[in-house]
């Protein structure tokens, strides 16, 4: 189903900046409209200047997922054709050459293009999805890709870049990330001029620390080309929903659990024996990763909701984030996956870590995190790893660092809640559960019945 993009007050007046700089940045939260904001611009200006075809980059789950969704989603751009630049070189390469308006493409292939596009360089306008990713470009150094792209940047008439954190390990990030809109006019032509003029050696005599007068002198510079929105006002939490596809083979277990109430895994006969067995193995499979007998061992069916975190992770850049998790097979695959994750236990100092900011990601069964735990200090960012159906822990978890809580502790900041959701699965069932309080059984029947009917 389509929508009619009405942007919010914010919304337009990033929409109006991109409009009125050819090389611009938009610094705004994740869950604030950036893609549709950003779209939006592009279609205005295609009446005007050509504008495409139009260059995406960004994490791979981004530039395969959501940037194409987003065009179909709104009924403005979707007229746009859509080639995402991903899969082996010989697939990577037809994509390439398949006509569209919007090529989308993670980082990690930037060496590649440049390189198989030669002095070719067919984009009107580049598009840096998360422009952290090119914090390192340096003239001499730097990254490998971030160099690449330099190579070919200014010969696209508009470059818009896209962050919610642009400088979270500080300051020096900015250098790299403004080269791609001005050449280094405003910061500098070259890191080593940047660092000379705003900061010194630190006490190790190699660390970077920013000269007094660095901040306001460096946000002077950039006011004109960097926006900076905050989003909706802070008394209500952002909510973002994240949607992954499964892939064949776990849509086709979960479409045998749903019907049969068997399936096949890793071997192993999967039983449900009644229906709330059979809704918590739907579950399990949406989320990845199912049990296989009765003493919990379990098999991973796909990781999108991992890679969906992965992006989430990316866009809070440093900042700690909180998970609600629901399942402890989906507490291994995160503990795994991110090395220096903790799990909310019982060891009091495992909250004072969280709340000194010492844990990146901490992952918590929303039983745990039960009423009058003070989390707020630690964070403002939910993730919840899929959802369940009850509504008070659902609502208990977001609470332990929810809006109320941030602004008795004296922090003026907006609470990010993302959802990550398994498109066509009982995570939809659930949120209706939750939004409307119908019962489990109905939904789940109705859910079958519209499924046999398709």
């Amino acid at each position: 189903m389509t929508k009619v993009f009405k942007p919010h007050d914010y919304q337009g007046e990033a929409g109006q900046h991109l409009l009125e700089h050819r090389r611009a940045a938009l610094w705004a939260p994740m869950g604030g409209g950036k893609t549709v904001v950003t779209l939006d611009a592009l279609n205005k200006l295609d009446a005007i200047e050509p504008v495409f075809p139009a260059l995406v980059l960004a994490p791979l789950r981004v530039a395969r997922s959501t940037w194409p969704a987003e065009v179909v989603k709104w009924t403005f751009s979707q007229h746009l054709r859509v080639s995402v630049i991903a899969g082996t070189p010989k697939q990577r390469l037809a994509a390439l050459r398949r006509p569209a308006d919007v090529y989308t493409m993670a980082y990690d292939n930037l060496v590649w293009l440049v390189e198989t596009l030669g002095e070719e360089w067919p984009f009107k306008t580049i598009v840096a999805d998360e422009l952290t990713r090119l914090k390192s470009f340096r003239l001499r150094q730097g990254s490998k890709r971030a160099r690449a792209l330099g190579k070919r940047a200014h010969r696209s008439s508009r470059f818009i870049g896209l962050t919610g954190t642009p400088s979270s390990n500080g300051l020096k990030d900015l250098w790299g990330q403004t080269w791609f809109l001005d050449r280094g006019s405003r910061l500098g032509a070259t890191f080593a001029a940047f660092e000379e003029r705003w900061f010194r050696k630190g006490w190790d005599g190699y660390s970077l620390e920013p000269m007094p007068n660095a901040q306001d002198e460096i946000q002077d510079r950039l006011r004109d080309i960097c926006l900076t929105v905050r989003g909706l006002p802070v008394d209500e939490p952002i909510l973002n929903d994240i949607y992954v596809d499964l892939p064949p083979a776990a849509r086709a277990l979960y479409e045998e659990m749903e019907d049969e109430m068997f399936a096949l895994i890793e071997g192993e006969g999967v039983e449900a024996v009644n229906a709330a067995v059979r809704t918590s193995k739907l579950q399990q499979l949406a989320n990845g990763a199912a049990y296989i007998n009765e003493d919990h061992d379990w098999a991973q069916v796909h990781d999108e909701k991992l890679q969906a975190l992965d992006s989430v992770m990316e866009e809070a850049n440093g900042a700690p984030v909180l998970l609600a998790y629901t399942f402890v097979a989906d507490l291994q695959r995160i503990l795994k996956r991110y090395p220096k994750a903790r799990h909310l236990d019982a060891d009091p100092k495992t909250i004072d870590d969280w709340n000194a900011g010492k844990i990146p990601l901490l992952a918590a069964h929303p039983r745990s995190a039960g009423h009058g735990l003070n989390l707020q200090d630690g964070g403002n960012i939910l993730v919840y790893f899929g959802v369940d159906w009850d509504l008070e822990l659902h609502m208990q978890i977001l609470e332990r660092i929810g809006p109320l809580r941030q602004a008795q502790s004296g922090h003026d900041r907006p609470v990010f809640v993302h959802r990550i959701l398994a498109r066509d699965t009982v995570d939809g069932m659930i949120l209706d559960r939750l939004q409307s309080k119908r019962s489990v059984q109905d939904i789940l029947l109705e859910a079958l019945k519209r499924r046999r009917r398709d």
